[in-house]
């Protein structure tokens, strides 16, 4: 993929997720944005690590985080934070059945879909370990919610 287009689906990433804020709705934003960041802070620990494993391995040509894991992150990991939330917030099994499903959608198509446009590659892991990988984090996202709604109201 060349620079050009890399960049194009990276800030078409970022700009298609928060376009979709405004339907959030502030109060819902208020309410879940502590937790996303929270959850989008240890992603970025793991994402380190996992570039530091060669895990995956980013075709961008400044072989920088920002070009390559930080517009997902920004974009549509944190979206998909807030909005799994927004949908599912007080009942942890559909919040566990939502997050699977669109952690799935990612690993599967989406990381075949992007290996053939040479955007990423899995390397070190497969599709299922890099499922379980975003899936890893759910539960953590689910308490630090929880703790944060807690700790507001007292």
């Amino acid at each position: 993929m060349s620079t050009k287009n890399q960049w194009l689906l990276n800030i078409g990433m970022v700009v298609v997720s928060f376009l979709t804020l405004p339907a959030l709705g502030l109060r819902n934003l208020k309410r879940f944005l502590p937790a996303s960041i929270l959850i989008l802070l240890i992603e970025m620990l793991h994402q380190r690590y996992g570039k530091k494993q060669r895990w995956w391995v980013f075709y961008n040509k400044p072989k920088s985080s920002l070009f390559g894991e930080f517009p997902f992150q920004l974009g549509p990991f944190l979206m998909v934070a807030l909005w799994t939330l927004k949908l599912t917030y007080g009942n942890f099994s559909r919040f566990i059945l939502l997050n699977s499903l669109v952690h799935a959608f990612i690993a599967f198509p989406f990381s075949f879909f992007a290996e053939k446009l040479k955007y990423y590659s899995l390397v070190r892991i497969n599709n299922f370990q890099f499922f379980l990988y975003f899936l890893s984090k759910v539960p953590i996202l689910y308490m630090f919610q929880t703790l944060y709604l807690k700790i507001r109201r007292n």
